[in-house]
């Protein structure tokens, strides 16, 4: 598990914030609201977190190759 990188940075599709965060890691995070524009940020479809989707990294279980939020 030392290769799982724990940290994330969100970029904002509606304003461009972005924000390095650290990822939990055995659970999904549905919901992330934008620091710069207050935009509630969900997972797109196919995705199943906000880490998936808006960030630099997926989330750790991806990571791992185990399947993410059953």
């Amino acid at each position: 598990m030392s290769d799982i990188t724990p940290y994330s940075e969100i970029t904002c599709p509606a304003c461009g914030h972005k924000k390095l965060e650290v990822m939990p890691i055995d659970a999904c995070q549905w919901f992330y609201e934008c620091e710069g524009c207050h935009e509630l940020l969900t997972p797109k479809a196919g995705d199943c977190c906000v880490y998936c989707s808006y960030g630099s990294v997926k989330c750790p279980p991806i990571q791992s190759g185990e399947s993410c939020c059953n």
